[in-house]
């Protein structure tokens, strides 16, 4: 069934998060207590809330979005390409820029969005941040009341998985293994954060985004058998 979704049709992405607020102690003294509530089961014995508070852009709850790197494939009839842009900065800008995109070019009921753990992470995460800031949700990611094979998620770890969901595999392992120029040649995800708040280098961020992006559109490649992406065959818009 793979092979039968036509390359254009898949809207690419990946997600960078953080911490909503640059360290615990900004939190309001609620926020404290329930954060330490939703992260009790995760914290080894003696890890407090706050020595924890670096991994709450994992939760929606806790964080927020600093971009969305999206790609999509052009021309596949003559000369391939791959198109890579992103949304940064303020969250709440971004998600709009993003609906925008949804909304207005990737509405059809054909059109699917791929991500690596993106039906564990990027796109129920997305979902969250736009409610919690009042946006209204697009369709591809309004699942309320839809049955299983009406919802327009693709997913490379899923696909990876074979069934066998209790099996995981970074991005990064997939791609070594698969032959694909890894996307971690600079940061990875744990250091996001501190890259952000405490470099305040944005531009660094988004740049890992878009390889993750990349790398993702590739692992679709390999899974079908096709020739991978070359340097030249991607463009940034």
């Amino acid at each position: 069934m793979l092979n039968k979704i036509k390359l254009e049709n898949i809207l690419f992405l990946d997600i960078e998060t953080v911490p909503e607020v640059a360290t615990y102690a900004e939190l309001s003294a609620e926020k404290q207590e329930l954060y330490g509530l939703k992260t009790q089961y995760q914290r080894k014995d003696g890890i407090s809330a706050e020595d924890f508070y670096e991994r709450a852009g994992i939760w929606a709850e806790f964080g927020k979005i600093i971009c969305i790197s999206v790609g999509y494939f052009v021309g596949l009839e003559s000369k391939r390409a791959f198109r890579v842009t992103s949304f940064s900065g303020d969250e709440v800008e971004l998600l709009n820029e993003f609906k925008e995109l949804l909304e207005d070019h990737f509405y059809r009921s054909n059109q699917l969005l791929c991500a690596h753990n993106g039906k564990e992470f990027d796109f129920p995460y997305i979902a969250r941040r736009m409610i919690i800031q009042r946006i209204t949700l697009p369709e591809k990611l309004n699942l309320f009341g839809k049955k299983p094979w009406e919802v327009a998620h693709l997913d490379t770890l899923e696909l990876w998985k074979f069934g066998d969901y209790k099996h995981y595999t970074s991005l990064k392992l997939l791609a070594n293994i698969l032959g694909i120029p890894s996307p971690k040649q600079d940061i990875d995800g744990s250091q996001v954060a501190k890259v952000y708040y405490e470099e305040n280098d944005l531009k660094r961020i988004v740049e890992y985004c878009e390889r993750d992006t990349i790398a993702v559109a590739q692992l679709l490649l390999r899974f079908n058998n096709l020739e991978l992406l070359k340097d030249e065959e991607i463009v940034s818009v």
